[in-house]
């Protein structure tokens, strides 16, 4: 007896179903392991969990349109922008209810091309309290090259130090 044209296809196909069905439910089965995944030195799982939970959606006092690009970042805070301003800027920050930066991040050729931190503008009914300056050399998640994250504040150095759970008020080295 001949085989109907599509046989042995059908075959193969049904034998490759069987064995991605076992494979599956073996995986499901399979514990995953135990070993922690590796976290810079002074990070926690509970830091980690902080920073990857986003932020709420439209904090009163920020610009309309803008969506949240980070969860609690200690000493800095919550971080939104608009999609199209997203990694360069502008970048607001918002924590305890209130908004709290305006952030900008140049790369370093952008920073060299002469970037003028005279040209950022707090948030109409806040005042700028002082500027940051940070080089980030290897970049970081949202922007991994180098560049400078530059946060105009509108609250003293010393209080949003301490944001997100951060008590020492000392910027963490894993940041």
């Amino acid at each position: 007896m001949k085989n109907a044209p599509g046989t042995a296809l059908a075959v193969l196909l049904f034998g490759a179903a069987c064995i991605l069905s076992v494979g599956s439910a073996l995986a499901q089965t399979t514990p995953a392991p135990s070993v922690p995944a590796a976290m810079p030195p002074g990070m926690t799982p509970e830091s980690m969990r902080m920073m990857m939970t986003p932020g709420e959606m439209d904090p009163k006092g920020l610009p309309a349109g803008l969506t949240p690009e980070s969860g609690c970042v200690p000493t800095m805070g919550y971080h939104y922008a608009k999609a199209s301003d997203f990694p360069f800027g502008p970048i607001y920050g918002y924590y305890g209810g209130k908004p709290i930066f305006t952030e900008f991040m140049p790369t370093v050729e952008q920073f060299a091309a002469g970037f003028n931190v005279d040209d950022i503008k707090p948030l109409p009914g806040y005042k700028i309290d002082h500027i940051d300056i940070w080089f980030e050399k290897n970049g970081h998640p949202g922007l991994p090259v180098p560049h400078y994250d530059i946060h105009a504040w509108y609250v003293p150095h010393s209080e949003h130090m301490t944001f997100c759970n951060n008590p020492s008020g000392k910027r963490p080295p894993w940041l």
